[in-house]
């Protein structure tokens, strides 16, 4: 596995300007430790989550129309990568000769490439572990794929809603211009009645909630600070005329949290934002998409139409 070093000083600047913000944020890729990483496969079984079962629906009844057309010999890159479940659901239909593992979780990734191999020992099986929430880096793709190798972009589940619109129209297109992306294979959560879309993100179980409130602990350890979960709650919300999700962690109480070379004081009801998902409908992700430089080649949804799987190529020029 390829992991790019992170540079610890430019993280506890980048997360110490979040707290610090006049509504103070920290990005949603502080989400995923390792212990982040498995909290939100929890999640996904939950019965008020849904996303993950009706892309699955999608996959079950449409995966081999999903694939059709898409470049033979290529090296399927999954973007978020996680457990790798999804993709071994691709894999054979596809038949691709390379799979590229990319996720900033390196360490809950490294076990499930070793399973990956055990179940397809003819495919050259690789991990690239990075933080791809800035976009891809050209270098790190070639070293990792053969020039001249087709490359189709797997990118599932819906995390794609965790950016701004702009910068995920931004995001897509520099998988064009900066990694010559051959197609793309993308999930999109649909815009849903609130209260639906608020139990899925606060659910009755709080595993939603430890998956939140563990971003504290990450904090932790990664800005040296000394924030205490019992003094913080989870809050999920439907932000209508964004057509997003707000995941928040409010102050409990008044109270003072410091790290190294700073302190916030934050008073009972103040909160952190800690994570967006945006909505779509078919239109509005497809003009997306257009912008962003591709072609919608192919949309399909589950039974209630509460996912879409998006097939796309570059535009002609």
């Amino acid at each position: 596995m390829q992991v790019y070093r992170e540079d610890p000083e430019a993280i506890r600047a980048e997360l110490q300007a979040g707290l610090l913000a006049d509504q103070p944020h920290v990005l949603p890729k502080y989400l995923y430790d390792a212990l982040g990483a498995r909290l939100f496969e929890a999640i996904t079984e939950l019965p008020e989550y849904t996303p993950t079962r009706q892309e699955a629906e999608i996959f079950d009844r449409s995966m081999a129309d999903i694939v059709q057309g898409l470049p033979a010999s290529a090296c399927l890159i999954d973007l978020g990568a996680g457990s790798c479940r999804k993709a071994a659901r691709v894999i054979p239909l596809l038949r691709p000769v390379q799979y590229l593992a990319v996720d900033i979780s390196v360490e809950f990734m490294g076990n499930c490439l070793e399973a990956l191999r055990r179940e397809f020992p003819g495919l050259r099986v690789e991990g690239l572990g990075i933080d791809f929430s800035e976009g891809l880096s050209v270098n790190a793709i070639d070293a990792m794929v053969p020039q001249g190798r087709p490359r189709v972009f797997f990118y599932p589940g819906s995390s794609i809603g965790n950016f701004h619109p702009d910068e995920a129209e931004r995001f897509l297109r520099g998988l064009l211009i900066d990694t010559s992306a051959q197609a793309l294979i993308i999930g999109v959560d649909m815009v849903k009645p609130a209260r639906v879309l608020e139990l899925a993100y606060d659910d009755p179980l709080g595993v939603t909630a430890a998956f939140n409130r563990n971003m504290l602990l990450h904090l932790n350890r990664r800005l040296g600070a000394d924030f205490a979960i019992a003094d913080w709650d989870h809050r999920a919300v439907f932000n209508t005329t964004h057509s997003r999700i707000e995941m928040h962690l409010v102050a409990r109480r008044d109270l003072q949290v410091q790290w190294p070379g700073g302190s916030r004081l934050f008073v009972k009801g103040d909160w952190i934002h800690t994570e967006n998902s945006y909505k779509y409908s078919i239109e509005s992700f497809s003009a997306l998409l257009g912008r962003a430089g591709y072609s919608v080649a192919g949309v399909f949804q589950d039974s209630h139409k509460g996912f879409a799987v998006f097939v796309g190529y570059p535009q002609a020029v």
